[in-house]
């Protein structure tokens, strides 16, 4: 069934992708809420240690994903803070992997500021075309996915780990698909992000298998 399932879910994003490249919002919008359900899925039947927070942070990717669907700020912020709860459960997912004593802060510290740079820097120039409203939630956002990313760092040093490396990595596409949806959305030139929709779900949806396919390894 788990096999079923990543199937389902790769095929599900291939015609997503499709309908991004082509910018079909109405083709969008039919297949977005199946993606994290099949990855859900993927995981539910793939693992033997089964892990609440994680199937909790992909059931709030996935009403992140439906909320967003509809145009409106309301429904954008709706959406965020859903995605809010996702990167808090991928924390509480990392947590009991990570042990302190193996972290090199040498490698740590320069990145997290590197993350929270880019995440106030991503505000500092959109806010001119934000919604006054819009500025401190977005930021706020980033600097949670920031976090999420530097808990995956911590989970990558301490298992030394192919898991964790892809953990890590899909972290990375997930920050990397926040910042250009950012700009897609409230950039005053959302075409200099390659295909607008197209860049974004794909570091979205690779990052989100990669983040389960690296928890699967690491809890083998």
């Amino acid at each position: 069934m788990k096999h079923l399932f990543l199937v389902l879910f790769i095929i599900i994003s291939i015609i997503h992708l499709y309908d991004s490249w082509q910018d079909n919002r109405k083709g969008r919008a039919a297949t977005k809420p199946f993606l994290l359900i099949m990855l859900l899925l993927f995981y539910v039947f793939a693992t033997r240690n089964f892990n609440v927070y994680l199937v909790c942070a992909l059931l709030f990717s996935w009403l992140g994903d439906v909320l967003l669907i509809p145009k409106g700020h309301k429904w954008f912020t709706a959406g965020g803070i859903s995605f809010i709860f996702s990167h808090v459960f991928f924390i509480l997912t990392y947590l009991p992997n990570i042990d302190l004593s193996k972290a090199n802060w040498l490698i740590v510290i320069p990145l997290t500021i590197v993350y929270y740079g880019i995440s106030i820097w991503v505000m500092k120039v959109l806010k001119p075309t934000t919604p006054k409203s819009m500025v401190l939630p977005m930021n706020f956002y980033l600097l949670c996915n920031s976090t999420m990313n530097l808990a995956a760092l911590l989970q990558l040093m301490s298992t030394d780990s192919t898991g964790g490396w892809l953990a890590f990595i899909g972290a990375i596409l997930f920050f990397a698909s926040d910042c250009c949806l950012f700009f897609v959305r409230y950039g005053s030139h959302p075409e200099k992000i390659f295909k607008k929709h197209f860049t974004v779900m794909t570091f979205y949806l690779l990052g989100e298998m990669l983040i389960v396919l690296g928890i699967l390894s690491i809890m083998k």
